[in-house]
């Protein structure tokens, strides 16, 4: 079940990807790629690939990525595992709860 908040930025940007929701949290917080990626521990460039949608991260990137910034790692997690299969044309749909 989608949250209110992922239901908005559907509606707006389309189908919410993890880079959507990164990009997303980075310009919510008025940051840089520079000043987040830093965050992240990653790159600039790595950082515009994921919010770009060149590059998939791992589900146990994604649930660091969430603990870093303090939002829910099994959304995170979805949205990574979904980014995989969708990559590879697996018409699937991921859920995921916390164990």
């Amino acid at each position: 079940m989608a949250t209110d908040a992922a239901k908005f930025l559907e509606a707006k940007f389309g189908p919410l990807t993890l880079g959507r929701l990164v990009m997303a949290i980075r310009q919510c917080e008025e940051l840089s790629q520079v000043e987040f990626a830093k965050q992240l521990g990653i790159s600039k460039s790595h950082l515009c690939d994921i919010e770009q949608g060149r590059k998939n991260i791992s589900p146990e990137r994604a649930a660091r990525f969430a603990r870093l910034l303090g939002y829910s790692e099994p959304q995170f997690v979805r949205l990574a595992l979904q980014g995989l299969l969708d990559e590879a044309k697996i018409r699937m749909v991921v859920s995921v709860k916390a164990a």
